[in-house]
């Protein structure tokens, strides 16, 4: 499975972006997409994920609970990350990922990242 990201750049406090990710190989193993992020000194955290099955489940870090949605097109084979009232807090590298199985913190392969600049 091949993940390629896009989408990020510079937002002011308040905007909006949308992130996108485009699967290509063996797609039909997957089970669960992902978007992680990592900023600058700090640890790659999972920002949301959603389950690849009809009516698939989301779930969301609490930080960006209400201002972020996954979703995912699969006549595209694309995932994306609509990031809406963008905080500086959210500048970070992201991450498009997918697994195999539903654990929540394990994923077998990993986009590029794209990076978000939230910034005045």
């Amino acid at each position: 499975v091949q993940l390629q990201a896009s989408g990020g750049g510079l937002v002011q406090p308040g905007g909006s972006l949308r992130l996108s990710c485009v699967a290509s190989g063996s797609i039909f193993s997957i089970n669960a997409m992902k978007w992680y992020r990592q900023a600058p000194g700090k640890e790659r955290e999972l920002v949301a994920r959603l389950i690849v099955s009809s009516g698939g489940s989301t779930l969301y870090a609490d930080s960006v609970k209400g201002r972020f949605t996954i979703s995912r097109d699969y006549t595209k084979n694309t995932l994306y990350l609509q990031m809406n009232n963008l905080k500086p807090e959210d500048t970070a590298v992201y991450y498009c990922a997918a697994s195999h199985g539903y654990e929540l913190h394990v994923s077998d392969f990993w986009g590029q990242g794209t990076l978000v600049t939230v910034s005045s």
